[in-house]
């Protein structure tokens, strides 16, 4: 679904210092979709949250758009020094 794409590198690079590390990657599968999140390692603490409760909001999200698929989204957040 492009427009979730578009939406979540919208909205992660709102979040980040430094929109032009966010890199979004989407995995289609036959029964889930996989969003991997790229951001600078100096950011990954800003898309996480504290507690994780800022990545969690945006998965509830993903989660209400893509349960009109009944399809699993799943949210990975990566920072660039695992690549």
């Amino acid at each position: 679904m492009k427009r979730m794409k578009e939406w979540l590198t919208m909205t992660i690079e709102l979040l980040v210092d430094d929109p032009e590390m966010v890199r979004v990657h989407e995995t289609e599968g036959e029964q889930a979709r996989i969003y991997e999140v790229t951001v600078a390692k100096e950011d990954i603490g800003k898309v996480i949250g504290r507690g994780g409760k800022t990545a969690d909001a945006v998965r509830w999200v993903l989660y209400a758009i893509a349960g009109k698929e009944k399809k699993r989204t799943v949210l990975q957040v990566i920072d660039k020094r695992d690549y």
